[in-house]
């Protein structure tokens, strides 16, 4: 037997299909689903039939009846339905569809946010096969000390950078703030292909340290942004695999060291190309369209959202995000809510 199932209130027209209530948009259409019992749910009416003429379902559709207008009261509020109807009937309703397949315009994006990721494990890997060979040329082979502080300056400027990166991201944006990162990334390569000083080298290091830890923070952000929610597992593993291929390039580029003493200044300028591909590429990159929604840039949000997925997800990706903002209520948390005293019931004491 068909049957079909509405709640109308004013002018919202809510299907009720298998116990859930789903928000449409668009044209009004008609839906069924079959029962072996038949009812339907109006505004100030219920009725309902059945094989067997039973009645005993009658109390069962009033509770029904008032649990889905509790329901759709909540829902209602924050869903934009949009229903025509002609002669106090239902006219067809269209559903949202959130199953539409993404468009694969998201991966050269993706892709030249990884330069960030694959700069990040080249600068970690460049020096282990260099070191021996720039301390002959710079005079300080017998010197471990410095020789340790041309690496590990590398590391200290990761840190500051990871901590500034989520900042900027915020309040540039995400592309602005890849731009950004790409002028230490340059500067601390160019340093370091030409240095004739162990201080300069060191310099060297720090800024490109700096420009991977700012790497480090907003290349899985960007791409977890941008990336449909179907694929954004797969895409976000795609920051590890480049810092990895970042690590097997600067081993790749060490191999000509043993016939060439000097080549050590080539392994370290040659990371000046991918960096400015990445200044480059985010020039005709999209901005997050979950940025632009935050700063309430909607407009540039929708054509954001084009770019990356086509116009027919526009209005998907929109209510998803004003669903989520919605949905947050907790408040911003500054670096010294770690120690708070709410926390210290989780340190075990010993």
């Amino acid at each position: 037997m068909q049957a079909s199932t509405h709640l109308v209130r004013g002018n919202f027209a809510i299907e009720i299909s298998k116990g859930r209530v789903f928000p449409c948009f668009g044209e009004v259409k008609q839906r069924s689903l079959t029962l072996n019992r038949n009812f339907c749910i109006r505004s100030g009416s219920t009725c309902s039939g059945s094989r067997s003429g039973d009645v005993s379902m009658g109390a069962g559709l009033v509770r029904a009846k008032n649990g889905i207008e509790i329901a759709v009261r909540s829902s209602v509020k924050t869903r934009s339905i949009k229903a025509q109807a002609s002669g106090g009937d239902i006219e067809d309703l269209t559903p949202f569809n959130p199953q539409a397949k993404s468009s694969g315009a998201v991966l050269p994006f993706v892709g030249v946010a990884c330069l960030g990721a694959m700069l990040f494990g080249y600068h970690l890997g460049v020096v282990n096969g260099a070191l021996e060979y720039l301390s002959k040329d710079l005079g300080i082979p017998e010197n471990t000390v410095m020789q340790g502080w041309i690496v590990s300056t590398l590391l200290a400027g990761a840190t500051v950078g990871s901590f500034t990166g989520g900042t900027l991201a915020d309040k540039f944006g995400r592309t602005k703030t890849f731009q950004l990162d790409a002028i230490p990334l340059i500067i601390g390569a160019f340093l370091t292909a030409t240095a004739q000083t162990v201080q300069t080298m060191i310099i060297g290091r720090f800024l490109a340290g700096i420009g991977i830890g700012i790497s480090s923070a907003i290349v899985p952000l960007y791409i977890s942004e941008i990336s449909p929610t179907e694929i954004r597992g797969a895409l976000g593993s795609i920051n590890q695999l480049f810092i990895c291929i970042g690590i097997l390039a600067a081993l790749v580029a060490g191999l000509p060291l043993a016939g060439n003493p000097l080549w050590w200044r080539t392994m370290f300028g040659v990371a000046i190309v991918p960096a400015i591909l990445l200044a480059v590429g985010m020039a005709f990159s999209p901005e997050s369209p979950r940025w632009l929604f935050q700063q309430g840039k909607i407009p540039e949000a929708e054509k954001a959202i084009r770019t990356l997925y086509g116009k027919e997800r526009v209005a998907e990706v929109m209510y998803e995000l004003r669903t989520a903002g919605q949905g947050s209520t907790e408040q911003e948390a500054g670096w010294f809510d770690l120690f708070s005293s709410r926390y210290w019931k989780g340190i075990p004491e010993f």
